[in-house]
């Protein structure tokens, strides 16, 4: 019975495109002018022949999912958010999440190399001098080099300012020294380029964080062997150690001190990342929960089964409303909130678990089995609910808000 199973999803691209179209809600379709519908039918052509068919393989031997990423990058489809001056196209966020939606619900550790690249990029489009974009940005667009962000250490995760790695400047140079240790960091071991987070002065806590672009061919940059994961086993994770590199000041990221302005800059990207992948995941979990049920049971469903996965549909159809309309803020105002970033994060990638949980109860003794899938869905969900700041946080974050506003209210 196992074999007959097999689902057809990752290594028919008909069949893929087919499923999926069939997953497109009108309500949340409302929510995307016709560019960002292109974006998406595009990314998701991509994934259907380059991204899916390879999924379970590169999940089996843990081995890193370039040839994915690569295909989304010579389509011009790696630069979203960038301007097209430096190799991107200019889209908005909104189409950005549509764009990670569809390749988490191919493959997720795609989607983290994917992510990871928008990460290692927008600090320095953000903060950096027109020198620095312009002389590292096209090449990350390009899947050229890849990008990795560092902020975790292992004393200093979701408390940027517990970060002890240090940048000395050297007396008489416009240069800095770079020491301490880096750990959890994607792409971390394959990187080219690296955004490291450091202090500058210990005793200023956040406000002695600064950032530097540190290319890891520097002498004294060096990577630990690739951690051990539960799921995104087609992405790497790697410790960075750093001992003396030297980098110069115009590889710094703004003022000395400014790294913090440069985190809360990125945050509304790296967590729009993370949901949109929680809503991808969730999808690709009901999806292939309701063809192996079809398989056992038929096409009518018994009443239970039925009902179980209508409340999916619906879990998921929230979350993608949530997902469009909070990456739609992000767009529409300079300093989007916080708290709603907050909450979608925190609520997309439960959802992502949530579902993936529920999907493998649904299938009973069949949720285990590889060929399907699910159990790959719920390693996979398992990790965003931790990185770019932990669920936990997110509802400090949101309960601060709550009552910040009734305090301003009374």
């Amino acid at each position: 019975m196992a074999e007959d199973l097999t689902l057809p999803l990752d290594e028919d691209p008909d069949a893929y495109l087919a499923v999926h179209a069939a997953l497109d809600e009108s309500v949340s379709d409302a929510l995307l002018d016709s560019r960002e519908r292109e974006v998406r039918a595009a990314v998701r052509s991509i994934v259907a022949h380059e991204v899916a068919p390879r999924a379970a393989q590169v999940d089996r031997d843990h081995t890193f999912a370039a040839q994915g990423y690569q295909a989304l990058a010579a389509a011009g489809l790696a630069g979203l958010v960038f301007p097209e001056a430096l190799g991107g196209t200019g889209d908005t966020h909104v189409a950005y999440a549509a764009a990670m939606e569809e390749i988490a619900a191919g493959c997720a550790a795609t989607s983290l190399i994917y992510m990871t690249q928008t990460h290692a990029a927008y600090p320095i489009l953000a903060a950096g001098s027109v020198q620095l974009a312009e002389a590292f940005i096209p090449a990350l667009l390009r899947g050229e080099a890849y990008g990795a962000m560092a902020i975790t250490e292992p004393d200093a995760g979701s408390d940027v300012s517990a970060i002890t790695t240090r940048a000395t400047p050297v007396p008489g140079e416009e240069a800095y020294l770079l020491a301490g240790a880096k750990t959890f960091i994607t792409t971390g071991d394959r990187a080219d380029v690296v955004v490291c987070f450091v202090t500058t002065d210990p005793r200023a806590g956040r406000r002695g964080i600064t950032a530097f672009v540190v290319e890891s061919d520097q002498a004294g940059f060096s990577t630990g062997t690739p951690l051990r994961k539960m799921g995104m086993h087609g992405s790497s994770t790697a410790e960075i150690f750093l001992s003396d590199v030297r980098v110069p000041a115009s590889r710094r990221l703004g003022e000395e001190g400014a790294g913090w302005d440069v985190v809360m800059a990125s945050v509304g990207k790296s967590r729009i990342s993370a949901a949109a992948q929680g809503v991808g995941i969730a999808r690709s979990a009901y999806a292939r929960t309701v063809l192996a049920l079809r398989r056992i049971h038929g096409p009518r469903l018994p009443e239970d089964v039925a009902f179980a996965l209508a409340q999916m549909r619906g879990d998921i159809l929230r979350g993608r409303l949530q997902l469009l309309a909070t990456a739609r803020e992000v767009d529409a105002v300079p300093h989007p909130s916080p708290a709603h970033i907050g909450i979608m994060k925190q609520s997309c990638t439960d959802l992502g678990w949530r579902v993936s949980v529920a999907a493998g109860g649904l299938l009973g003794h069949y949720g285990d089995l590889a060929d399907i899938g699910v159990e790959r869905c719920l390693r996979d969900a398992k990790v965003t609910q931790i990185y770019d700041g932990t669920n936990e946080v997110q509802r400090l974050l949101i309960a601060r808000d709550t009552e910040r506003r009734f305090a301003e209210s009374a």
